[in-house]
């Protein structure tokens, strides 16, 4: 590990916003935050620019972004407490443990930015849109909650596309050039490290907003299964 990487590790440590596999929060966030307002998670969240960027534009509620490497975390973690963002906080874990700290009804929305789009066909459960997350993110959502797709990848994008139509889910935002719409929102206007780096040299940016608030039928796996395996790679 970089020398860079363990001073970071160091100092998140005595980061009073990053928290590690913290399972004592799991119904305590109002006590953490001193507030009722309502909580969004940022999945995969890497340097933490969209938890950063929504809890300057919405005070009134609460951000916590999610990620595993917390050299990452740190930078979203740093730029938080310099700028005194109190309603910003970080967890340290995999998103498969989210119901190790939060509770049914605890999180309002959930914002997937630019995570690795698991292209072979034997990762597709690895997708973060996956009916196996989406499951995971009903347990701790309230009902009416909001799920927000922001990605360069095409095929992460019709993958959950798919995902949507086949669960019968309701869709409230579809964008396939987010960027080519003049009155974009400040919300998508966010742009994040990986965003810049135009990984999937796709030259436009995908954006879906739904909700997953109706049962998802463990035997329409199997159909996704069988749709996806002739558009991915082996």
């Amino acid at each position: 590990m970089g020398h860079k990487k363990l001073i970071r590790f160091e100092a998140i440590k005595t980061f009073s916003n990053v928290l590690e596999h913290p399972i004592w929060m799991k119904g305590k966030w109002k006590d953490y935050f001193k507030n009722d307002n309502p909580i969004t998670l940022e999945l995969a969240c890497g340097k933490g620019e969209y938890a950063v960027g929504l809890g300057k534009l919405y005070p009134e509620r609460n951000f916590i972004g999610i990620d595993i490497k917390g050299n990452r975390i740190w930078r979203g973690a740093k730029t938080a407490l310099d700028a005194g963002l109190h309603n910003i906080a970080f967890v340290r874990t995999i998103i498969d443990q989210l119901t190790d700290y939060f509770e049914k009804d605890e999180v309002s929305e959930i914002w997937i930015t630019f995570p690795d789009p698991q292209l072979r066909f034997s990762k597709a459960k690895k997708r973060l849109t996956h009916p196996k997350f989406l499951r995971l993110y009903q347990r701790i959502m309230q009902k009416d909650g909001l799920i927000h797709l922001k990605t360069d990848s095409p095929d992460l994008y019709q993958f959950t596309k798919t995902v949507i139509n086949l669960f019968e889910l309701e869709l409230l935002q579809d964008s396939d050039d987010v960027y080519a719409d003049p009155e974009i929102s400040q919300e998508l206007s966010i742009k994040t490290y990986y965003e810049s780096l135009d990984i999937a040299k796709s030259n436009r940016i995908h954006y879906l907003q739904f909700r997953v608030n109706k049962d998802l039928p463990i035997e329409k796996d199997e159909i996704l299964k069988q749709m996806i395996s002739e558009h991915t790679i082996d």
